[in-house]
């Protein structure tokens, strides 16, 4: 199990210069754009757009979306934009510039999260899994990769969190506070059916704290429900499943079945 490092230094500096730049930035938006920005839309980058429009790739929260800017200047449409064919041209520019970088940028955050190890810890792979230990489908894709991980090749790393019921946070801090964690975690998986493993009613502020933090970082990844899939395919690329992987996407994730 790892605990989450917060750099409260470094971060401390971007909040302080954070203002000043994004009122350098809002300076350059068109007045259309600058409204919206003033609604709570952080506008990360501009691009070239069909039909003479320019387009905007932004955030609202944590959601990733595009804004068109028609040629006049004086009118913005919010949505992603479809060719002939039906294609979301918009998509691909989401996954380059906002998507894409910040998995990248969280994957530290992830190795320093609190979690729980089940597999070898030499395996090829490495999955980060949002765990609710009253999740169904947590406990489905738990015996899915039992064959990967007795192999050797994956590792899960549970990080658990708790959102589904209200034992659910006592649960996740039952296995993160255990003497064993992953011996924790495989027992409560072993006894799913018969309610899992006991919650803490009475627990200590650190682990509450734990179970916090994973259900923060859940969310700053834009994953709402669990199970949570963050990991790397055979190309390197870091990639996110909400839900149990089926077909050609769960040897993308977990690699070839041995």
């Amino acid at each position: 199990m790892r605990r989450l490092a917060r750099p409260v230094v470094a971060v401390g500096l971007l909040l302080a210069t954070l203002p000043l730049a994004l009122a350098a930035a809002a300076q350059q938006w068109p007045a259309p754009i600058r409204n919206i920005q003033d609604k709570g839309v952080t506008i990360v980058e501009a691009f070239d757009a069909p039909g003479g429009m320019t387009g905007y790739a932004a955030r609202a929260g944590n959601r990733p979306l595009t804004l068109y800017l028609t040629p006049d200047g004086n009118h913005v449409i919010i949505g992603p934009m479809l060719d002939a064919e039906g294609h979301n041209l918009s998509q691909d520019i989401l996954d380059a510039t906002i998507t894409q970088p910040d998995i990248q940028s969280a994957w530290p955050a992830l190795e320093d999260a609190n979690w729980v190890a089940d597999g070898d810890d030499d395996a090829k792979r490495v999955i980060y899994v949002f765990t609710d230990p009253n999740c169904p489908y947590c406990h489905k894709f738990y015996e899915i990769a039992r064959p990967w991980v007795e192999a050797g090749t994956v590792q899960l790393r549970h990080i658990p969190v708790g959102i589904l019921k209200p034992s659910s946070t006592g649960k996740a801090a039952a296995i993160l506070g255990a003497d064993d964690p992953s011996a924790a975690l495989a027992r409560h998986e072993d006894n799913y059916s018969r309610g899992g493993i006991e919650p803490l009613d009475d627990m200590p502020g650190e682990l509450r704290q734990q179970v916090a933090a994973n259900n923060m970082l859940m969310s700053s990844l834009g994953i709402q429900g669990t199970p949570g899939l963050v990991y790397r395919n055979s190309d390197g690329k870091i990639g996110i499943k909400q839900g149990v992987p089926q077909g050609a996407l769960r040897e993308d994730i977990l690699g070839p079945k041995k």
